[in-house]
C-alpha cells in the first residue's frame, strides 16, 4: 500500500475509533514507562503514538511473556501476518491467537496512522525480526552481531518517530540510529545481572569477554570481578559515544521531538553515570537513575520547551 500524501485525511470510522480506544487503554496501562514518552508530544500526534505503541507492546509481550519460545514464535507469526495485511490495506478487525483475542484489536487504528503519516513497513518488520531472534539467540559472539540486533530492536522506534515528525532524512536517520543504539547498549550494561539470572541472556559480546579475561561463570558471582568491571567501563564509554553522537538530532527536528531527543539522551547518559557511581558492580546491585534525577531531567526539558515555545 502506498498512501497518497503525507498527513492525509482519512475518515475515522466507528471501527477505527473503537480500535483507537483499545490502543489508548493499552498504552496508559503501562503508564509509568509511558508518561515521559508522551508528555511532550503534540496533542495531534498522541493517538497515533498510542497506536504504534500498542503494536510494539503487543509484540514485545508476545516475545517475552509467552509460555515457550514455540508459542512466542506462533504469536509473532500471527502478528506478522496481520501487519502484512494492514500495510496491504486490509487491517484485520479482530486479531486472535490460539482462538483468543489479543489484548487490543489494534490494526484498524494502526492502519489509520500508517495512511496519515505514510509509514514504511520495514521498521515494524525489523522489530518483529528482533523479537523472533530473541526466541533462539541468547548469546552474541561479536560487537557487530550485537549492533545488528540493536539495528532491528531499538533503531526502528526512532525511525518511526522521525516519520511522525515529518523529519525523515538520511542525516537524521543516522543520528537517530546512534541515539537509539546508545540507549539500548547502556540498558544492556545496566541489566547484566538481571538478563543473565532471570532470562538467561548475555549481551556482552563473547569476543570482548575473552579479550578482557571475562568468563561467563563470573556472572554467577555476588559482586562484579575486576575484569568484568574493566570491560563494562569500556562498554559504557562506547555507549556514551553513541549517545553524544546522536544528540545533534535535536537541532534538526521539531521542538517537541527535540525535547524528547534531549531527554532520552540525558537519560541514557545518566544511566551510564549511575553504573560508574557503583564502580561497575552491576552484579551486586542494579544501577538506577533516582526518581529525583528523572524529575530533574523532565523539569529541565519542560522548561526548555516553555522557553523555546515563547521564543
Amino acid at each position: 500500500m502506498t498512501p497518497e500524501s503525507p498527513n492525509a485525511r482519512v475518515e475515522r470510522t466507528a471501527e477505527i475509533i473503537a480500535s483507537e480506544l483499545a490502543c489508548r487503554r493499552l498504552a496508559k496501562s503501562h503508564y509509568e514507562n509511558f508518561l515521559v514518552a508522551t508528555v511532550l508530544l503534540p496533542r495531534r500526534l498522541r493517538q497515533h503514538f498510542y497506536n504504534i505503541y500498542a503494536f510494539c507492546r503487543t509484540a514485545d509481550d508476545a516475545a517475552d511473556e509467552s509460555a515457550s519460545p514455540q508459542i512466542a514464535l506462533e504469536k509473532l507469526a500471527q502478528l506478522q501476518s496481520s501487519l502484512d495485511a494492514t500495510f496491504a490495506g486490509n487491517p484485520p478487525s479482530k486479531n486472535a491467537i490460539d482462538g483468543k483475542s489479543l489484548e487490543t484489536d489494534l490494526f484498524p487504528a494502526l492502519h489509520h496512522t500508517i495512511v496519515v503519516h505514510r509509514l514504511d513497513q520495514s521498521p515494524f518488520d525489523d522489530l518483529l525480526s528482533a523479537f523472533r531472534q530473541d526466541q533462539s539467540v541468547n548469546r552474541y559472539e561479536s560487537t557487530p552481531q550485537l549492533l545488528d540486533y540493536c539495528r532491528r530492536s531499538a533503531n526502528p522506534v526512532g525511525r518511526i518517530l522521525l516519520k511522525l515528525a515529518d523529519a525523515e532524512s538520511c542525516e537524521n536517520a543516522a543520528l537517530s540510529d546512534s541515539l537509539c543504539t546508545g540507549l539500548q547498549l547502556v540498558n544492556f550494561w545496566q541489566d547484566v545481572a538481571r538478563d543473565y539470572r532471570e532470562i538467561n541472556r548475555v549481551y556482552l559480546p563473547a569476543d570482548r569477554m575473552r579479550d578482557s579475561g571475562v568468563s561467563e561463570n563470573m556472572l554467577n558471582e555476588s559482586t562484579t570481578p575486576a575484569p568484568l568491571r574493566s570491560l563494562l567501563a569500556k562498554l559504557c564509554d562506547e555507549a556514551e559515544c553513541y549517545l553524544n553522537a546522536g544528540l545533534p538530532l535535536a537541532e534538526n527536528v521539531p521542538k517537541w521531538l527535540a525535547n524528547d531527543v534531549r531527554m532520552f539522551a540525558q537519560g541514557g547518559l545518566a544511566t551510564a553515570k549511575a553504573i560508574r557511581a557503583i564502580d561497575y558492580d552491576v552484579l551486586r546491585t542494579r544501577p538506577v537513575v533516582s526518581k529525583w534525577g528523572q524529575l530533574v531531567m523532565l523539569a529541565k526539558t519542560m522548561l526548555a520547551k516553555t522557553i523555546l515555545g515563547r521564543s
